[in-house]
């Protein structure tokens, strides 16, 4: 089955560096996969998504600061984080949808939304702070 499973995450510095990992297995096919993150008391919101076909997109509070990359051959999926600040902190969270959401077709572009992701991992704590 699809399973997900985060790393490397941990406690830093303001301005500091961290790169996430998520390893991913039980499939090979993929719609599209994300990166989402959920700090204390508030929703869980998207920070990157990756399509199938490799277009990448960063939300604006983080796409000069953070790098999404994928390995092709396994579907692992990483996140670089640069510059971190203390509003960084949250527990971040891999996901993955095998398909687009109903209707919609392999060409439409990655839902931020939560809900057409159906496999999460465990997530991963990142804490910034002096």
């Amino acid at each position: 089955q699809v399973q997900l499973v985060e790393s490397g995450g941990g406690s830093v510095q303001p301005g500091g560096s961290l790169k996430l990992s998520c390893s991913a297995s039980g499939y090979s096919r993929f719609y599209c996969m994300a990166w989402f993150r959920q700090a204390p008391g508030k929703d869980r919101e998207n920070v990157a998504t990756i399509h199938t076909y490799g277009k990448v997109k960063l939300v604006s509070s983080v796409n000069d600061r953070f790098t999404a990359t994928k390995d092709n051959a396994t579907n692992d999926l990483y996140l670089s984080m640069n510059n971190l600040r203390p509003e960084d902190t949250a527990v971040y969270y891999c996901a993955t949808a095998l398909n687009p959401p109903l209707g919609h077709s392999m060409f439409t572009p990655c839902p931020g939304a939560r809900e057409p992701y159906k496999h999460w991992g465990q997530g991963t704590q990142v804490t910034v702070s002096s």
